[in-house]
């Protein structure tokens, strides 16, 4: 384990009482072992191992252009590694990962329930793909919404769509690429408890991108920072749910992950 991995976890130790929620058992979600991504002469990943539990909530957080897009991308399927390997415990592999994107990219020609029926796409059709379609808006708060156009929805109203749409078919991974970063303040803090609440009820394994170190220690249990296509920070997040946010606990360890994307280690 890397020297400021070692020095990470003991800053911010957690007190006894407090524990991460979600890690189920020692069973493993997905692995990446020595994953490199070359796009041409440019190297964007390099040497990444990675060894992530199911049901955890992992944060990957760096400046732009670290990689941490990428390394979402292989993880999804979208994309393959140029050298080593990344493998997903299940046997269902990339078919039980989604992704949810910044944008809600919703259809806009169709309704809400059938945007998030294209959930479903594969898995299920007819009546019971709308009765689940119309289960998971009621999940999200949107039960209300689901035979309007997409049009007359605001921007956090279409991300819990979105939302909906990702996890309406069960996967095991939900890969989320700064889904929460155009919403404002408030409704981005509505978003996060509303995605924590899911999580904490289905226990998927999430891996969330995130400019925002708040966000970050606010919903993951381990936060891993990638610097120059490397990982150059991983610790955990021992902190007891529900946290508050702003919360001195939080705030602590926010300034320990600053430290390190801003040199002051």
């Amino acid at each position: 384990m890397p020297a400021a991995t070692l020095t990470a976890r003991s800053l911010i130790a957690a007190p006894a009482h407090a524990r991460a929620i979600g890690s189920v058992g020692g069973r493993r979600a997905f692995a990446f072992k020595e994953v490199g991504k070359r796009f041409g002469d440019k190297i964007v990943l390099d040497g990444i191992s990675l060894d992530v539990r199911a049901g955890q909530f992992l944060a990957v957080i760096g400046k732009s252009g670290c990689g941490k897009s990428t390394l979402l991308r292989l993880l999804a399927g979208l994309d393959r590694p140029s050298s080593g390997s990344v493998t997903l415990s299940d046997e269902e592999g990339h078919s039980r990962t989604r992704f949810m994107f910044q944008e809600p990219r919703l259809l806009p020609w169709t309704s809400v329930v059938k945007n998030v029926e294209i959930g479903l796409t594969g898995i299920a059709g007819g009546t019971e793909a709308r009765q689940r379609a119309l289960a998971m808006l009621d999940e999200v708060g949107l039960a209300d919404r689901a035979g309007e156009w997409p049009s007359v929805l605001s921007g956090g109203q279409k991300q819990r769509v979105a939302l909906a749409r990702a996890l309406v078919g069960q996967p095991q991974i939900l890969a989320l690429d700064e889904p929460l970063g155009a919403l404002d303040a408030l409704t981005r803090i509505e978003m996060q408890q509303l995605l924590e609440r899911i999580w904490l009820d289905q226990k998927f394994t999430a891996v969330l991108v995130t400019h925002d170190v708040g966000e970050a220690v606010a919903l993951a249990d381990r936060v891993v920072v990638i610097s120059a296509g490397k990982i150059a920070f991983d610790l955990d997040v021992a902190v007891a749910r529900p946290r508050r946010h702003g919360s001195a606990e939080l705030a602590r360890i926010e300034g320990a992950i600053l430290d390190q994307l801003f040199g002051r280690v």
